[in-house]
């Protein structure tokens, strides 16, 4: 019996990891991010929603950071409309991970549209990671599932303990939101170009947040990532560009702008002579061939 164990804890896909290692991970993926729920119940009822509008949430968009969006939004006193809007753009990325995970797990077309449910980045980070196929659906289901029930759950918990809680924004529950989505982003900024990006989105947010009306400033820092993208492309070309002009440059000033070297040259055969052979077309390779001339003619003459 325990050897059937051992083999079953073994089992891989293709010479990928073990099942017992995905399994680990996606729970530890769900669990931890799950638990955050409650500090979305908890600003969701801060916020003026209702227990069962805050578990509508969940339950229909699941999708953390745009929950957090919308209530944020409409906590600040924005219209309901702008916040909308700013949970939809937010949210419009699950769809490139679904466009990805379509390809790595291959679901049947039934199961699909109840998948889907569940394409967020915590399931795509997990899925995506595996080396095979088995293994990323095995991830997938797991992390999924795990995620789904913990997420309702604590954000039941956390819209019902906000009414004892009384103010929320006296207890700092406000931050815990964006304080969750920062803590996920984080280790994903790996790239220059991406933390140019971050960086450009938190200023305009900021500064915009004066002047625009609430959930307008999340949709201006958008476009961060076009004006960033922008400036690195014109730079990368601006350094190609100056890096064909050193090479012209370069094989200008060492006379092989058609291939070939100056000590070249070429005979009327067309074949390359040595540089020893191109010395003899000199002024002393000139008066040597004259003076071996000079000796035969006098010694034909003696003759």
């Amino acid at each position: 019996m325990a050897e059937q164990t051992a083999l079953t804890d073994r089992r891989t896909d293709g010479g990928g990891r073990p099942d017992a290692a995905v399994v680990r991970d996606a729970l530890g993926v769900g669990i931890a991010v799950g638990l955050s729920g409650f500090a979305f119940g908890v600003t969701s009822a801060g916020s003026g929603l209702s227990v069962w509008q805050t578990c509508a949430l969940s339950l229909l968009v699941f999708t953390g950071a745009s929950q957090f969006a919308l209530v944020g939004a409409l906590a600040a006193g924005g219209s309901p409309l702008t916040a909308a809007a700013g949970a939809f753009f937010l949210g419009v990325r699950n769809a490139f991970y679904g466009l990805r995970l379509s390809q790595s797990l291959s679901l049947p077309r039934a199961v699909r549209p109840f998948a889907a449910q569940w394409v967020i980045d915590e399931t795509a980070a997990v899925s995506l990671a595996q080396p095979g196929r088995r293994a990323a659906r095995l991830g997938f289901a797991v992390t999924g599932l795990t995620l789904y029930v913990l997420w309702n759950l604590t954000t039941l918990l956390g819209a019902l303990g906000a009414e004892a809680i009384g103010d929320t924004d006296a207890w700092g529950l406000d931050a815990a939101g964006p304080a969750v989505f920062l803590a996920l982003l984080a280790p994903m900024l790996r790239t220059t170009a991406e933390r140019a990006v971050a960086g450009l989105a938190v200023l305009l947010g900021l500064g915009l947040l004066p002047v625009l009306p609430a959930g307008v400033p999340v949709l201006m820092a958008a476009l961060a990532a076009p004006a960033v993208l922008y400036v690195e492309g014109r730079r990368r070309s601006h350094t190609e560009g100056r890096r064909g002009s050193a090479r012209d440059g370069g094989s200008a000033r060492d006379g092989r702008s058609d291939g070939t070297r100056p000590s070249d040259r070429t005979r009327p055969d067309g074949q390359s002579r040595s540089d020893d052979e191109s010395r003899s077309d000199g002024p002393v390779g000139q008066n040597d061939r004259a003076g071996q001339a000079g000796r035969v003619d006098t010694e034909e003459e003696r003759r």
